[in-house]
């Protein structure tokens, strides 16, 4: 009787453990995801905006020289991450292709000009900045118009805003929410232990002695459940560079490595600090408040 007694007893501690490690786990991992969203939220913007296109269209009388400088000044340019030279009759190929017909058949000629498209860089995506690039660029007598989507680039720099504005929002919300959650499975399993408590002071333990193996316990559990949650943000991380390799995930290493070690951090201090604090409550209720 006693030894299945025994058993059911072991049984329920692992099960107690295993809940607390697997919530330390998720929740950590949970808010991993979170920190490396937040540092890596500038460089997944700053791709977005690159993927906004400046066309710069060139009159027909712009020969092959004038081209090739114009290609010169562009690989020079501060604004200018990546540019492609579009020759007219590539474009003619390309609106074939949009339209399904070849509409040159009917006009005799082709009425599209040579054109660059122009990538520019993240700091510059601002309708400010643009008209800038617009207003130095429409000084070549060569070029004949410059177009981009204004709208879009608004839109994109609104957004962002917004966007970074809830983001801090809700990683102080979801900080919180980790750290009450951590906080209600430790104390659950400090409550199944809370007459082993109450017994070890009734004989004499002081309270620093009755906390010291709780408190080691948790903090063993939390640097478990810490490094399950770890190994599991390598592998996202590891994924998204894998089929996303554009985003360049990787590149900030030292970023990468203090959200890791922060989470590493973040499961000692609040498991210690949960502990010390459900265990302080045991040893101050009387024993008829135990139950």
């Amino acid at each position: 009787m006693s030894s299945s007694y025994e058993k059911f007893q072991k049984r329920r501690v692992i099960t107690s453990y295993f809940s607390v490690v697997l919530s330390i786990f998720l929740v950590l991992f949970l808010l991993g995801i979170l920190g490396l969203f937040v540092i890596n939220s500038k460089r997944l913007s700053d791709n977005f905006k690159e993927e906004i296109v400046m066309t710069v269209f060139l009159k027909n009388e712009a020969n092959d020289s004038v081209i090739k400088a114009f290609a010169s000044e562009l690989k020079t340019a501060k604004f200018a991450k990546s540019f492609a030279y579009v020759s007219k009759e590539k474009a003619a190929n390309e609106h074939k292709k949009v339209i399904g017909e070849d509409f040159m058949q009917f006009l005799g000629v082709n009425p599209l000009q040579n054109s660059f498209d122009v990538q520019l860089k993240a700091d510059f995506v601002t309708n400010p900045e643009i008209v800038k690039i617009k207003n130095r660029l429409s000084k070549n007598p060569m070029i004949a118009d410059i177009v981009y989507d204004k709208q879009l680039v608004t839109l994109v720099n609104d957004n962002i805003r917004n966007i970074s504005m809830w983001i801090l929002i809700i990683s102080g919300l979801f900080a919180l929410v980790s750290v009450l959650l951590i906080n209600s499975s430790l104390r659950l399993a400090i409550f199944a232990n809370r007459f082993i408590i109450k017994t070890m002071q009734m004989v004499g333990a002081t309270k620093s002695f009755i906390r010291k193996p709780f408190i080691q316990r948790s903090v063993i559990l939390g640097l478990i459940g810490a490094g399950l949650a770890i190994l599991a943000l390598i592998g996202v991380l590891i994924y998204i560079e894998t089929n996303f390799p554009n985003l360049g995930i990787l590149e900030n290493k030292l970023a990468i490595g203090a959200v890791l070690l922060g989470v590493l951090v973040l499961s000692v201090v609040i498991t210690w600090l949960s502990t010390y604090f459900a265990t302080q409550r045991f040893l101050n209720l009387r024993t008829d408040d135990l139950y």
